[in-house]
């Protein structure tokens, strides 16, 4: 049978002999955000990211920005990092808010990430959302738990599950080969 890696977690690159790759189609989840935010009104974003070096973070990342300029002079957006933690998400939601710019709405690299901004946010005394709306992605089930609800990009892990599954098995009369499944 074929084996499945999730190109998504940190295997880039074209399937090799015999492997599946299943990954998740990132960027349009950041375009569909960034549609949602813009149909909503804002437009100036904060994008609160990390400083890993792993392909899906910075593919959200330049997903975002390239939403942004994809409507030239409808929005903006500035970025700003910290580590991959809650500690980490406060620390480049108060670095972004510290330098002046003063975003409608904050998209994050993920929910973690999310849920710290939340806490800086309310302890500067913004209120979220009326003040800023912030984005998280992912749909870590912490997310459920933030007050106000937190807006996220939900990954389908039962379907990636189920389709590596569906790899793995050998079905008759189907061959390996070389193969590449996105999942939105």
């Amino acid at each position: 049978p074929a084996a499945a890696t999730l190109c998504g977690w940190g295997t880039v690159g074209a399937p090799r002999r015999n492997i599946t790759n299943v990954k998740v189609n990132y960027r349009r989840g950041i375009e569909k955000m960034v549609e949602y935010l813009h149909g909503m009104g804002h437009r100036k974003l904060g994008f609160l990211g990390h400083h890993a070096m792993l392909a899906p973070l910075n593919e959200r990342m330049r997903a975002v920005l390239d939403a942004v300029e994809s409507r030239a002079g409808q929005m903006e957006v500035q970025t700003s990092a910290g580590a991959d933690t809650l500690e980490g998400g406060r620390q480049a939601a108060r670095a972004l808010l510290a330098t002046g710019y003063r975003p409608t709405a904050i998209v994050c690299v993920n929910d973690f990430m999310a849920i710290g901004a939340l806490r800086e946010l309310r302890e500067q005394g913004i209120r979220v959302p009326r003040d800023i709306s912030v984005t998280g992605f992912d749909n870590i089930n912490l997310s459920e738990f933030c007050f106000p609800a937190l807006t996220t990009i939900h990954i389908p892990r039962e379907r990636i599950g189920q389709t590596i599954c569906d790899c793995l098995i050998a079905r008759e009369g189907d061959s390996p080969g070389n193969r590449e499944i996105t999942i939105d």
